[in-house]
């Protein structure tokens, strides 16, 4: 049992019904494109979608997405913390980071401070492709146990910052390492 958490006119989490998650694979700057592509997913049953956001301008764009689609959208965001925050600006109902790769503590701060301003929650992600190597050499290699090490530590640093609206990701091309990872990883934390 896990708390809920709002995204947008969803809940997850805490026994609510899983929601499925889709992403876009067409340029989030081409919001006809985009709007088209999550209205088709929207009606094949998706009830969240996630856009990459690499630039200002796709962030900028989700301003115009959201007007004309239904579900909720997360913004996934790698890197540059302006684009977290520009997508919050524009309208993101959730946005996914790994806050190892936004920068310093001041930059993910930043982050925390605009989701909070908003009441945005913050999807951290963390895959086994991106492990710290500090992890791959403790574990001898990468395991769950790396995985889940590696995804409470970046959650600690959210929930440092005073911030707990929060949803885990963890995952892994290896089926069973990731199944193993979120057994490890449910009785650690209340987050969904």
């Amino acid at each position: 049992m896990t708390k809920t958490v709002k995204i947008g006119n969803r809940i997850i989490g805490g026994g609510n019904p899983i929601l499925i998650q889709s992403m876009t694979n067409t340029k989030t700057e081409n919001v006809e494109a985009t709007a088209a592509q999550i209205n088709q997913l929207t009606a094949a049953g998706c009830d969240i979608i996630r856009c990459a956001v690499p630039t200002m301008d796709a962030a900028k764009a989700l301003k115009e997405i959201k007007k004309q689609v239904q579900i909720p959208v997360v913004a996934d965001i790698h890197f540059d913390y302006r684009l977290a925050i520009a997508a919050m600006e524009n309208g993101a109902d959730k946005i996914r980071i790994n806050p190892g790769n936004i920068g310093s503590l001041d930059r993910i701060k930043a982050v925390v401070d605009t989701a909070r301003e908003r009441n945005i929650p913050i999807r951290v992600g963390v895959n086994s492709g991106s492990l710290e190597k500090e992890l791959v050499e403790k574990y001898h290699g990468v395991t769950a146990e790396g995985i889940v090490e590696s995804a409470l530590d970046k959650v600690k640093i959210i929930e440092d910052l005073g911030y707990d609206n929060l949803v885990i990701s963890i995952k892994s091309s290896d089926v069973l390492m990731c199944a193993k990872a979120h057994e490890l990883i449910a009785p650690k934390t209340g987050h969904p």
